[in-house]
């Protein structure tokens, strides 16, 4: 079977630069694309985290004007990626994260993922001598001119097949119209059938509108979105393109999620020995302060603290959860009344509540090693790593109904149960009150060691890694470059 080239655009990608779990697909997926014959590289913004790390750069092209300043394109390697990287400081070199800083987003970021875009387009109409990708991956909304860049530069360029990759489609990149000249855009981009999205320009949108094919992150999502709860305000464009979306679960790379040589952990263990684990429950408790009690349920949390993952429900079932005489160890950070409820809750509750506002890549590896359970209420959750890397860590996980956590983890009920296939705890619909029924749930389950420990090996025997996602994205990019691609004015 003959090599295939993709070139697959984000703006971050792990362990270079991170703020959620699109990094870590970014960061993963060539790697598990290598074993099926598909060569990525991946183009990044220049970030200082990103030049930092960039090895041996040779410059492959230049821009005289980008928004704004010159630019260079760098082809090189870092952390284990073949990489072009956006070489433009007046867009990328700044204090802060990617998208913004203490005072909010970067006001610029339309030109800043536009020109990301725009250089993807202009790699796959081969203005790298050398190099054109057959088919260009396009992530999120930061990429989602990727398509429109292609499709409006006309018949007269012939160009690599595009896939929208939506990880989150709450997130949608939404500018004024009055931008459209500024991006590069012709007059009649702004349609329906184009960039324009309730009166303004929409990235995501036109990525939806005009990408070859589209897909998310887990087959109930892809689904989920088609509704009218689901849709964010794209239910129109998503139903009229479902015939080209497919919903592909992520993995997590399985190298760096090993308990079996996670160096973060207190003490290594596999399914073949797995309790070994103990200690790093005792460790766990310790560094969150919490009461050195083996008994007690230990319920963990890695999570962005914001309404979407339900930590607001959290809050509100926590007396449920410590009246069963379980314990809370949260590490995350976002909405400033939930981080201030759980850091309430902690000295509320010394001995049975930790939080530690922030995030720690290491401590979230061994929250995942030491809690007995891991915790997801999320209201919705296209995919969702957290619940994945609990499954390879013997952290039973207990999850909302939704999305990625509904295709990854199988309910406990009496049928999974007495078929061996259960692997942790489903609640619907997301409610305090269902939550608390969970939580419950979970507890009469703790208290049957022999049943928790079938949980506990059947969930550390689940495949969470890439390979069956992989071999799923290998065939649907070789389906596509043997498709023609979406022109002006064609099929959407």
């Amino acid at each position: 079977m003959s090599e295939l080239s993709v070139l697959s655009v984000a703006a971050e990608a792990y362990p270079l630069i991170k703020t959620g779990g699109l990094a870590d697909v970014v960061g993963a997926l060539p790697g598990a694309l290598e074993a099926e014959g598909i060569a990525v590289r991946t183009l990044l913004p220049g970030y200082p985290a990103v030049m930092a790390e960039l090895k041996d750069a040779v410059p492959v092209h230049s821009f005289a004007q980008l928004h704004g300043g010159a630019a260079r394109l760098l082809s090189g390697r870092a952390a284990g990626l073949d990489l072009f990287v956006l070489d433009a400081p007046h867009l990328y070199v700044r204090a802060g994260g990617p998208y913004g800083g203490p005072q909010g987003e970067w006001p610029d970021n339309a030109l800043r993922f536009a020109a990301l875009a725009w250089v993807a387009a202009a790699i796959g109409h081969g203005q790298v001598s050398g190099y054109v990708p057959e088919v260009i991956q396009a992530h999120d909304w930061h990429a989602g001119l990727v398509p429109a860049y292609l499709h409006y530069a006309g018949r007269a360029h012939p160009r690599p097949r595009t896939v929208l990759t939506i990880h989150n489609l709450a997130y949608q990149g939404h500018f004024p119209r009055d931008m459209l000249a500024t991006l590069g855009l012709p007059p009649h981009a702004f349609a329906q059938v184009g960039v324009e999205s309730y009166g303004g320009i929409g990235f995501l949108k036109a990525g939806i509108a005009l990408a070859d094919h589209i897909t998310t992150v887990s087959p109930t999502y892809a689904a989920e979105i088609l509704t009218d709860e689901g849709s964010m305000g794209l239910g129109d464009v998503l139903n009229r393109r479902s015939g080209v979306l497919t919903g592909i679960l992520n993995g997590i790379d399985d190298v760096s999620w090993n308990p079996a040589t996670d160096v973060q952990l207190a003490a290594r263990f596999s399914s073949l020995n797995p309790a070994r684990r103990a200690p790093n429950k005792a460790a766990l408790q310790a560094q969150f302060a919490l009461d050195r009690d083996p008994g007690a349920l230990l319920v963990g949390v890695v999570s962005r603290l914001t309404w979407q993952k339900g930590m607001d429900l959290l809050l509100d079932a926590l007396p449920e959860l410590l009246r069963g005489g379980a314990q809370l160890a949260m590490l995350g950070s976002g909405d400033a009344h939930l981080e201030r409820g759980f850091t309430a809750a902690a000295q509320k509750h010394p001995g049975r509540v930790g939080a530690r506002v922030g995030y720690d890549e290491g401590l979230a590896h061994r929250v995942q090693g030491g809690a007995d359970a891991i915790l997801v209420p999320s209201r919705f959750e296209p995919c969702g790593l957290t619940q994945l890397a609990a499954l390879r860590y013997g952290a039973v996980p207990v999850v909302s109904r939704v999305g990625g956590l509904n295709d990854s983890v199988v309910d406990a009920d009496e049928a999974n149960i007495a078929a061996g296939t259960a692997t942790g705890v489903q609640f619907a619909p997301v409610t305090r009150e269902q939550l608390e029924v969970a939580l419950a749930r979970t507890l009469s389950l703790w208290r049957n060691p022999w049943q928790w420990e079938r949980l506990q090996a059947r969930g550390m025997a689940t495949d969470v890694g890439w390979s069956q996602s992989a071999a799923r994205y290998a065939k649907l990019f070789r389906d596509l470059v043997g498709t023609p691609a979406v022109q002006g004015g064609g099929r959407v």
